[in-house]
């Protein structure tokens, strides 16, 4: 019990450091998308867009999914404890890192010539993206030494390391932007990419590894695995991108581009400000299911505890999203994005089964399974793709919700049925009592905001969602002893 309760407390540990650590760094992009917007105006933020998307193509390219696929080997090798076997699967790593690097700088060196041209339609960009080109090798190193803090579990470390950089970004962009405009673009660009670097380093300095001799032939073996699933997980990703893009076209084509722009600030909300706890949980639950996945018993715990706090973190704000969704998008947006909220309440229901489904998606990851996570990526997005198109042509961007609580319902089942039938993976009897008792709070609050007018709605929703908080905070209370941490940072 004691040991479940410090399972309990890694996970909510990591959650609460790496929230907070998102929720800085999204105030600080606001920040700087703000000096932006006011220093180079409409036209120099698409420059930049446009730069940073092009570099993010290529990176997606040449990177081979490292980023995701080393974590695996670097936190499989610390939880064996074995110096000698962390430390080959790091010098391995870090080899690839800088050949990766080199390539992605090479390629973009190139094609700059192409790039200017398909990206801007003219050649005068060229030399910008030959001077780009190196923060390709920079990211990928950055990158790099983020692996290895998150890999061998220095999180504290990684959380400082993030929070600095995004900090130091923003303190390089503002007076290169402010003296010398759109000219300032490419050396800010550049100067982030090298600041990152360093902060990253400094930090990766502080985990020792020890030195040691790996032949060409020892790296050319342990480096197949990392670059076969980091492959399967670039092509993953590159099909992803492919099935968002052909979204925005058909919604483009069938209904106009100021519905895209409700489309994009819609899933923002739910893909950036409610999703930020998924990117704060994974970055623990990773690594820590990598370490145990070769234990389907302790992998099948992990899973089950991890989605247990995850609907358990999420519910509450969802409930508050589903009752009060007008008053978020207006603090967030203006009243002229009102028509989303529809989309979003349905959104809002898919997000309870997308907590389930990513739980146990990370299996495949943690197993080294890429070949099985590709096909699963593939069947997943072609499902969304359609789902997105009917729902879109015939209920409108109302359809778009639906078909997003109809995508992830489907996404549940199927990484489910995977899990199972390879793993014998099956949730618990404690996770189905959660997981019901909270989606049933979901679902009144929000029929009451569908059928009930407001501000009725608002005090007819309230003590549903203070039961979603309570009844969250008891069961957390139950695995963290929460009430017991409450009275300690008290008295502190």
């Amino acid at each position: 019990m004691n040991e479940d309760k410090k399972s309990y407390r890694d996970i909510m540990k990591a959650t609460s450091l790496f929230g907070g650590v998102q929720v800085f760094n999204i105030i600080i992009s606001i920040i700087r998308s703000k000096i932006i917007a006011v220093l180079l105006g409409p036209g120099g933020m698409g420059i930049a867009g446009l730069f940073g998307s092009s570099l993010g193509l290529i990176s997606s390219l040449t990177n081979f999914g490292l980023r995701t696929s080393a974590v695996r080997d670097i936190a499989s090798a610390y939880e064996t404890g074995d110096q000698n076997r962390i430390s080959k699967v790091t010098i391995i790593f870090k080899r690839l890192v800088w050949i990766t690097g080199l390539f992605g700088t090479l390629v973009a060196l190139i094609f700059s010539k192409t790039l200017s041209n398909f990206t801007f339609g003219n050649t005068e960009y060229t030399v910008a993206f030959m001077w780009l080109s190196c923060t390709l090798l920079f990211n990928q190193l950055a990158n790099g030494q983020g692996v290895l803090l998150q890999g061998t579990r220095k999180l504290k470390y990684l959380a400082n390391a993030n929070m600095i950089g995004s900090v130091v970004g923003l303190l390089v962009t503002v007076p290169l932007y402010y003296y010398y405009g759109v000219d300032g673009i490419v050396p800010a660009m550049i100067m982030i990419s090298i600041f990152s670097l360093i902060v990253t380093w400094y930090f990766s300095r502080k985990v020792t590894i020890e030195k040691i001799k790996v032949t060409r032939k020892e790296t050319i073996f342990e480096s197949k695995g990392m670059l076969k699933m980091g492959f399967m997980l670039s092509l993953s990703g590159l099909i992803g991108v492919a099935a968002s893009y052909i979204v925005r076209v058909y919604i483009s084509n069938t209904g106009g581009i100021d519905d895209v722009g409700l489309y994009n600030a819609g899933f923002t909300i739910i893909g950036t400000y409610v999703g930020l706890i998924f990117s704060a949980m994974a970055t623990d639950y990773y690594p820590r299911l990598s370490g145990v996945a070769g234990d389907n018993k302790k992998a099948t715990l992990l899973i089950n505890q991890q989605a247990e706090v995850g609907i358990l973190i999420l519910a509450p704000i969802l409930t508050v999203f589903l009752i009060f969704i007008n008053w978020v998008i207006i603090i967030l947006y203006s009243t002229k994005f009102i028509e989303i909220s529809g989309m979003i309440h349905w959104a809002a229901l898919g997000m309870y089964f997308k907590v389930a489904s990513w739980s146990i998606g990370f299996i495949l990851l943690a197993k080294g399974a890429s070949t099985v996570f590709f096909w699963s990526e593939l069947i997943a997005n072609i499902y969304i793709v359609i789902f997105n198109i009917l729902g879109y042509k015939y209920l409108g961007l109302n359809g778009l919700g639906v078909s997003f609580l109809i995508s992830y319902i489907f996404a549940l089942l199927q990484t489910y049925l995977i899990a199972n039938y390879k793993y014998r993976f099956t949730f618990n009897f404690v996770f189905y009592k959660i997981f019901s008792f909270q989606l049933i709070l979901g679902v009144i609050s929000f029929l009451i905001i569908k059928f009930i007018p407001t501000p009725w709605a608002y005090i007819v929703g309230l003590p549903f969602i203070f039961v979603s908080c309570w009844y969250s905070f008891k069961e957390l209370d139950n695995r963290l002893n929460l009430k017991e941490i409450i009275s300690k940072f008290r008295k502190k």
